[in-house]
């Protein structure tokens, strides 16, 4: 099991340089976890891409909607003291410390492509470009 986050989910869906690498982590590990978050983080993500016309509305729920099938029964609320004790300690976000609450709550790695978590939490979050 792995937190990932919101960032190698759109690696896997979402063509580039990092695609392959988000194909090699989920076909070694395909038990992939995520803070319910990662929902409004993706579709964020894919309005990037219907506003730049990479992706029609059609295409951006298809991916949207195989991206909720993956991770079915695999998202997880996180405590609020949790993510603002990381907040203190840190410069992330909230948002990207849900993630790394997440990961030290079910006591895995964080797979991310996020330089500031990565600097941040180097004993809990992993660059998905290492693998």
């Amino acid at each position: 099991m792995i937190v990932v986050d919101s960032n190698v989910v759109a690696y896997l869906y979402l063509p580039g340089e990092h695609t392959a690498k988000a194909e090699a982590l989920l076909e070694q590990d395909g038990d992939w976890v995520a803070p319910v978050l990662w929902r409004s983080e993706f579709r964020n993500i894919l309005a990037g891409y219907i506003r730049r016309k990479t992706l029609t509305f059609a295409q951006a729920c298809g991916v949207q909607s195989e991206a909720e099938d993956l991770l079915a029964g695999s998202e997880f609320e996180v405590e609020s003291k949790a993510v603002l004790e990381l907040v203190r300690d840190s410069d992330c976000s909230a948002y990207d410390c849900e993630f790394v609450a997440l990961a030290m709550k079910l006591q895995v790695k964080l797979i991310t492509m996020d330089a500031k978590l990565l600097k941040s939490f180097p004993k809990h979050a992993v660059s998905l470009a290492a693998g």
